[in-house]
């Protein structure tokens, strides 16, 4: 169903977590994009849900994947854009997710480096590429298990597109609903942005949030 009208996808609509004059934090919904859609049918992006209850300029600093829940920042101001961008480049934000995934990680915990380059024959996938590939680094970390899926803590420590999603498909664990990346079906992806901390960009001061997984939606 197109969604020109500028209306939230099915669902919930972004939950406030943080809000000033410099910053709104949300917990976004899966389905949603982060940034604006690349056609009139696609749904509404967060910063134009928003405009409804915080008006004015709104701009997402990061990105999250559409069927990605969780925490996403966004400026409300053009200062607070570029310090929250050079925050982002200076490696003074830290992320952590969770995600459920099929069977299990060969360990505990663990860390992956494997470089990644895009899919030209599969877009946007990103495939493992030792010569063409950038870098990237992604920590794991097991929380709970039972006899078919793990649910796993994750950290980005770079931040490629669909790192998480391809290291893990690597691993042999891809996330439960990731359809791009051989995931068993499901009714949604269950990949979550669950926590992240950064200087707040007028004051410097630390600000950490956090949203759980909503294992019912």
């Amino acid at each position: 169903m197109s969604n020109a009208a500028g209306g939230p996808p099915s669902g919930r609509p972004p939950r406030i977590l943080f809000l000033d004059d410099s910053l709104v934090v949300v917990d976004k919904p899966p389905g949603m994009p982060s940034v604006p859609a690349r056609t009139p049918h696609d749904p509404a992006d967060v910063a134009r849900v928003l405009l409804a209850t915080v008006p004015g300029w709104i701009e997402a600093v990061h990105r999250l994947d559409r069927d990605t829940s969780g925490i996403l920042v966004l400026a409300r101001t053009a200062a607070a854009r570029a310090a929250l961008g050079r925050a982002f480049e200076n490696g003074d934000v830290r992320k952590s997710y969770v995600a459920i995934v099929t069977g299990r990680p060969p360990a505990l915990s663990g860390t992956i480096h494997q470089p990644l380059a895009g899919d030209e024959l599969r877009p946007p996938r990103q495939r493992i590429d030792p010569v063409l590939g950038r870098p990237a680094t992604s920590r794991w970390t097991t929380l709970a298990a039972d006899s078919a899926t793990t649910l796993l803590a994750l950290e980005p420590v770079t931040g490629r597109s669909h790192q998480l999603r391809a290291h893990l498909a690597w691993l042999g664990c891809p996330i439960v609903g990731d359809r791009l990346y051989c995931g068993p079906a499901a009714s949604r992806l269950w990949l979550h942005a669950a926590r992240i901390s950064f200087p707040h960009p007028l004051t410097q001061q630390p600000l950490c949030l956090g949203v759980p997984l909503c294992l019912d939606k």
